[in-house]
């Protein structure tokens, strides 16, 4: 490696290192050779192809990295393939024959691992019969690529393309694909990439191999030297080379080893950027005040804090009286008493002289909270009334289908600094909402926002306000390191007294249908004591056209279609619970309508409640003792601890029954099993991440999409993460303002993943 300043000779330049000391011209040629269109290289209609992959430039296609290698000296499994897919395997030609009569003669081979079989047909002209079976005589070992077909109820592959190896695994050069010649000839392993039809692994293998060359000069190491010697990494060209012409598989190892470095650190940096830039802003400074509204609450409140919240409460008012803002996460329980820790945290903010907002994802959580707070406060939260204590503040609801003159009052009261604690939905975003003195931020369910929420409620506010992010849903620890990074987090495990058990049991409604209608008998029991229920549904009615999130099925069994509230409530109302009060609650009612209808069941006026996810965080009903979750296997884990929490929150135990058709075994059945087995939200987190597939990792698609990354597991990949974010700091600590254009883009293009569907919402 050279250490001084390039003299604008590129020979001067090892390729693929960065010479230490010079400016950033080298990783600037880097970036732009990395971010060339992948159409400068390939035409228009292979371009479109690769669109499909989500290649659209130079750095995507050589991220792009094959799903498996395959060796010239090893077999497939050829005894369970999948058909309708396109896949490689490598097998014996165990067999050979020409079928038909000319001209529609056609080659018959068959291939074998030594335990199962596999038909391979080719049509043709008689010279090409005769090549075909030239080529496959004498059991030769040899790759065949194509899509897996059906032919008398066994798989079959028609005019796959091929190339055959000998004895030591070497290619023999005999095929009928040289696109497939070349690929196997440039190293000793082939690389099976993902692939769609219009463009297929060899033409993938090919043209990366065709562009690495074309700009391996080019990819100068935009990492420092010390990054690659602590972490022991190849350089980025040798990365790329051992992962798409590697020598062994010790080589593709090392080189994909790399690559999720370098995504779990473009992850990091982002994150240690955001804290970075946080710890440079000025705060509101909120220190104690004796006697204030903070000491009156505390005065009143009906329970004794958990040792848990008054240390969560700690950690929070030290913070606070810092002169730079607060960036906590709080997550807890369902239960776990979030809510007071953070009215407590508002009070501090309104002592200090400021104002703090409450962000929630639904109108139905927004009031929630705002009929929770004023209950906790009491003639606290009246405003200066005639008659109200002197700590008093006004606490104000703000939503976006509040009537005008109720709207244009709220509005008046934020402005004027009268509301020193506003609680509201997305409607707090909008331009017509300002602050009087904007101090303190509370974002209830995280996932549900964006940055860029968070981003404009706090340039409402003159200095950056604090910001305590809460939500119920459990986050393993690398997630948390993840999707949080930029946030420091506090934990509420224990369950405040007065919480009752919930028993939960999975109902086979397919195997045991009088099972169900013994659920329908228990509720009425239920009701009979004065209790109350809750019936959830994945959909509002059978004809719902658009698609739920978690209505996912990885089973090949038939599967009836799941129920919705509209029929449902109707059934068990003219049915098996005739004689109780039946309402229904979901999203395409009015805000009044679900308001109304959730006040007439917090009142008791209600005896079950027919509904979808709209009550999966933040209803609290103590008298509601049991639910029926309908089509359960349509939810994920994490999910269905939510549901579950809205029961058992008084002095009477719960019933939870999960109805399922789901067959034993199934993805779906393990689901439901581990709710079943466990209360304990955060272990349920765990087992709720390893068994999604790829997908939004904190957002609404738990049953499964495509991820937006990559290669990075999070849950598998944990120390790499880890390791990254300790880099990420240094590199952040060394260069704030992210000279190095490499650099900057990792983060430019991970927060416009976080603009979209990952990082920071669902």
């Amino acid at each position: 490696m050279k250490d001084g300043p390039p003299g604008g000779d590129d020979d001067a330049v090892v390729p693929g290192r960065y010479p230490a000391g010079v400016d950033n011209q080298w990783q600037t040629r880097t970036f732009e050779r990395l971010n060339t269109p992948v159409d400068r290289f390939v035409g228009d209609k292979t371009a479109k192809a690769f669109a499909q992959l989500r290649v659209h430039t130079v750095g995507d296609l050589l991220r792009h990295v094959p799903r498996r290698y395959l060796a010239g000296t090893e077999n497939s499994d050829l005894t369970d393939l999948p058909i309708g897919e396109d896949l490689a395997v490598m097998a014996i030609v165990d067999s050979v024959q020409v079928a038909g009569q000319s001209p529609r003669r056609r080659v018959e081979a068959v291939l074998t691992d030594g335990r199962g079989r596999l038909s391979v047909t080719f049509f043709g002209k008689d010279y090409l019969v005769k090549f075909w079976v030239g080529l496959l005589s004498g059991r030769p070992r040899g790759i065949f690529v194509g899509r897996v077909g059906e032919f008398n109820n066994r798989p079959q592959l028609t005019h796959p393309k091929f190339v055959l190896f000998d004895e030591r695994g070497n290619p023999t050069g005999k095929s009928d694909q040289s696109d497939l010649v070349a690929s196997v000839s440039r190293s000793g392993l082939v690389g099976i990439y993902p692939a769609v039809k219009a463009v297929q692994t060899w033409t993938i293998s090919a043209t990366i191999a065709m562009v690495l060359e074309q700009v391996a000069d080019d990819l100068v190491e935009p990492l420092p030297e010390w990054v690659l010697e602590s972490e022991q990494l190849p350089t980025m060209l040798e990365a790329f080379q051992d992962v798409h012409l590697p020598d062994t598989r010790e080589r593709a190892e090392r080189g994909i080893e790399r690559l999720l470095f370098d995504e779990a650190l473009a992850l990091q940096l982002a994150m240690a950027q955001r804290r970075s830039q946080a710890a440079q802003d000025p705060a509101a400074v909120m220190q104690h005040r004796p006697g204030g509204l903070l000491d009156a609450l505390d005065q009143r409140l009906p329970f004794t804090l958990t040792p848990g919240q008054q240390q969560v409460c700690d950690e929070i008012f030290t913070e606070l009286a810092r002169e730079h803002p607060m960036q906590r996460l709080l997550q807890g329980e369902v239960g776990s008493g979030k809510t007071v820790v953070a009215t407590r945290a508002m009070t501090r903010a309104i002592d200090a002289g400021y104002q703090a907002a409450l962000l929630a994802p639904t109108e139905v959580l927004a009031t929630q909270h705002a009929d929770t707070l004023r209950g906790l406060l009491g003639d606290l939260g009246d405003g200066q009334v005639l008659g109200a204590p002197e700590q008093a503040t006004k606490v104000v609801l703000l939503t976006g289908s509040m009537p005008a003159a109720a709207r244009k009052q709220a509005l008046l009261d934020i402005a004027s600094g009268e509301a020193g604690i506003v609680i509201g939905t997305h409607a707090l975003l909008g331009d017509q909402v300002q602050f009087a003195n904007l101090g303190l931020v509370i974002v209830d369910e995280q996932h549900r926002f964006g940055v860029e929420q968070r981003a404009v409620l706090g340039a409402k506010a003159e200095l950056r306000p604090h910001v305590l992010v809460m939500t119920a849903t459990p986050i393993p620890r690398s997630v948390a390191m993840t999707v949080f990074g930029d946030l420091e987090t506090s934990t509420l495990r224990e369950i405040p007294a007065g919480r009752s058990e919930v028993q939960t049991t999975v109902v086979d409604a397919t195997r045991h249908p009088a099972w169900v209608s013994r659920a329908w008998e228990r509720i009425t029991e239920e009701v009979a004591a004065g209790r109350q229920a809750f019936v959830v549904c994945s959909r509002i009615s059978k004809t719902q056209t658009d698609t739920d999130p978690f209505d996912q099925l990885e089973s090949d069994e038939a599967m009836p279609d799941p129920v919705g509230v509209e029929e449902l409530a109707e059934q068990l109302a003219t049915g098996p619970l005739r004689g109780t009060r039946v309402a229904v609650l979901h999203g395409r009612m009015s805000a009044e309508e679900k308001a109304d209808t959730m006040t007439a069941f917090a009142a008791g006026e209600v005896d079950v409640l027919v509904s979808t996810t709209v009550i999966e965080v933040g209803v609290d009903v103590p008298n509601a003792s049991m639910m029926v979750v309908m089509d359960a296997d349509r939810f994920g884990i994490s999910q269905l601890h939510q549901l579950r929490g809205r029961i058992g929150r008084g002095s009477h135990a719960g019933v939870c029954l999960l109805v399922s058709h789901a067959p034993p075994g199934s993805p779906a059945a393990r689901r439901l099993a581990a709710v079943a087995r466990s209360r304990d939200g955060f272990a349920l987190a765990e087992e709720d991440l390893a068994a999604r597939r790829e997908g939004n990792i904190l957002g609404s698609s738990q049953a499964g999409t495509r991820s937006s990354l990559r290669l990075l597991r999070v849950l598998e990949h944990l120390p790499i993460i880890e390791a990254s974010r300790t880099i990420a700091a240094r590199l952040v600590t060394q260069d704030p303002h992210l000279e190095n254009p490499y650099l900057a883009d990792m983060v430019r293009q991970t927060e416009l993943l976080a603009a979209g569907d990952w990082l920071e919402k669902g």
